[in-house]
């Protein structure tokens, strides 16, 4: 068996910097690698994640110029955890302007969970500026996707955890927990939303990996941000016009070269997800990690996903 793949060594940005794309959002960005390189944005999850170092390490630093950017309210961008002008379909426009304020022709698009939502979205509206996908961890933004995460597939899996998420919410609301989660995250009550934004952060958090383990946690600002965002895509079903939105409008883009790496084991987005786009991507691969989940930094992960920007790069 050949041996996997580890991130490549950490790595500082040549250049970084602020875009304004509304008066209201302004957005963090960061270049890393060789400012001549093949051209890759990595599109983050969550959605209000943000940018994090650990991005930068997927790739080949002497042959990729990487664009990472923090998504509006996430991470760095401002204002943080702004829900206004905060829309799938704002994010799509954006990854067009820091391509164009960068002077990008065509990239490839890399991205995992929500990100690869995103990157799908992105590629359905603006396909001529894809080179290939890698995506990780699929999410396609259907009701069934949903209701395994917060309604009745991941509680049986993790059913301790489950009941502690549920708790926080009076029994009379449990009907509904996302819209229950949205009503106190968005809540005037500052000490409340904090609360929520840690019991919401939890239920993924300790689900997210096949083998648990203590990783550094966001601070008060940034977990608060991500909590916010995510339930307010959730709530509203990822803004997109109706359940299968993607898989229909996907096939409209056949010619597309995707790599996909999606974790056996993978509780917050299960496998059917990454078979049911290898369906109608008749261009891609669908690699299935048989020790992994849905991390990014799981081993089996990481190699994949090397691997995949490696193999779709090479006809660059």
């Amino acid at each position: 068996m050949n041996e996997l793949r580890p991130l490549y060594p950490p790595i500082e940005p040549y250049q970084n910097g602020w875009l304004k794309v509304s008066d209201l959002h302004t957005l963090y960005y960061e270049q890393v690698g060789n400012p001549h390189g093949i051209p890759v944005i990595f599109l983050h999850g969550g959605p209000g994640v943000g940018a994090q170092p650990i991005y930068r390490r997927y790739f080949d630093p002497q042959k990729f110029r990487v664009v990472i950017f923090s998504q509006r309210g996430a991470g760095k961008s401002t204002p943080s955890g702004e829900l206004r002008e905060n829309t799938t379909w704002y994010l799509v426009e954006d990854i067009e302007k820091i391509r164009k304020f960068l002077g990008i022709e065509r990239w490839f698009v890399f991205g995992g969970s929500w990100g690869s939502t995103l990157a799908l979205t992105y590629a359905i509206h603006h396909p001529d500026r894809v080179r290939g996908l890698v995506l990780r961890g699929i999410f396609l933004g259907v009701q069934r996707e949903h209701d395994w995460l917060y309604v009745n597939g991941a509680s049986q899996i993790y059913p301790e955890l489950w009941e502690k998420y549920i708790q926080f919410i009076p029994e009379d609301e449990r009907s509904d927990i996302v819209s229950a989660y949205y009503k106190r995250l968005t809540s005037p009550d500052e000490a409340l939303a904090f609360e929520a934004a840690n019991h919401w952060y939890d239920w993924e958090e300790n689900i997210i990996r096949l083998i648990p383990r203590q990783v550094r946690r966001m601070d008060d600002r940034e977990l608060l941000a991500f909590a916010r965002i995510e339930c307010h895509y959730m709530v509203n079903h990822l803004f997109f016009p109706y359940d299968g939105y993607l898989l229909q409008e996907l096939k409209r883009i056949p010619q597309i070269p995707c790599w996909i790496a999606q974790g056996r084991y993978d509780v917050i987005c299960p496998v059917i997800s990454a078979l049911e786009l290898s369906r109608v991507m008749p261009n891609s691969k669908l690699n299935i990690v048989p020790d992994a989940g849905h991390s990014i930094s799981e081993p089996g992960l990481v190699d994949c996903l090397i691997r995949g920007i490696e193999e779709l790069s090479e006809n660059y």
